[in-house]
């Protein structure tokens, strides 16, 4: 017994070890602590966030924004406690599984494959009034923080958020807005690969 207590103690100072010198991971992802390479690869993915086609989806209040510019919805719509809506105003009653045809017709978006019981339903929501996950007027700083703090962010963790900008559908949508809509300024390939070396360099904030 005391020698497996005295293995089980190196083992744990050997891991420590490794950890201190750059060799730690998060979820497989190998952290180089490379603080100012986390930081450069944030600030470019930052301008993807805070383009319209997710700061409109991620506002400061309740209500979602629409256009280039940001106004505010049409119909007074309202994020509820789920972000699909209140009362009779449900997101779903115009957005629908795909982009509907025509100019600024209301677009859509499915849910991920892999979820088979709603893969028929349109996906189309804010975050939920719980973890409204706000783009809209941060800072790179308070939008970094913001997407590491599991209580904020849906409780993702870092290789999780890779993950969820690579493969959801309505992160997809940005890239394919329909409606003569803009696009984010840099491809989706180039965005994950900038949040990818975000963790993989230590997930350093900006200052």
């Amino acid at each position: 017994m005391a020698q497996r207590i005295k293995l089980g103690l190196i083992g744990c100072l050997l891991c420590f070890v490794l950890l201190a010198a750059g060799g730690g991971s998060i979820g497989g992802y190998a952290q180089s602590h490379d603080a100012a390479g986390a930081r450069a690869a944030f600030l470019e993915a930052y301008k993807v966030f805070a383009h319209p086609r997710c700061v409109n989806c991620h506002p400061a209040g309740d209500a979602p924004l629409q256009g280039d510019d940001g106004h505010p919805h049409a119909f007074r719509v309202r994020r509820g406690e789920d972000g699909r809506g209140v009362f009779a105003a449900k997101c779903s009653n115009c957005h629908q599984t795909q982009n509907q045809s025509g100019e600024h017709a209301a677009p859509g978006a499915p849910y991920p494959p892999e979820d088979r019981e709603h893969l028929s339903e349109p996906r189309w929501h804010l975050p939920s009034s719980a973890t409204p996950l706000t783009f809209e007027k941060r800072s790179p700083a308070q939008l970094c923080r913001q997407l590491l703090n599991r209580k904020q962010n849906g409780g993702l963790a870092p290789e999780q958020l890779v993950h969820h900008v690579s493969h959801d559908p309505l992160v997809l949508w940005g890239w394919n807005p329909g409606g003569g809509r803009s696009t984010p300024p840099l491809s989706h390939e180039d965005f994950v690969q900038k949040i990818r070396e975000w963790v993989e360099k230590g997930c350093a904030c900006p200052k």
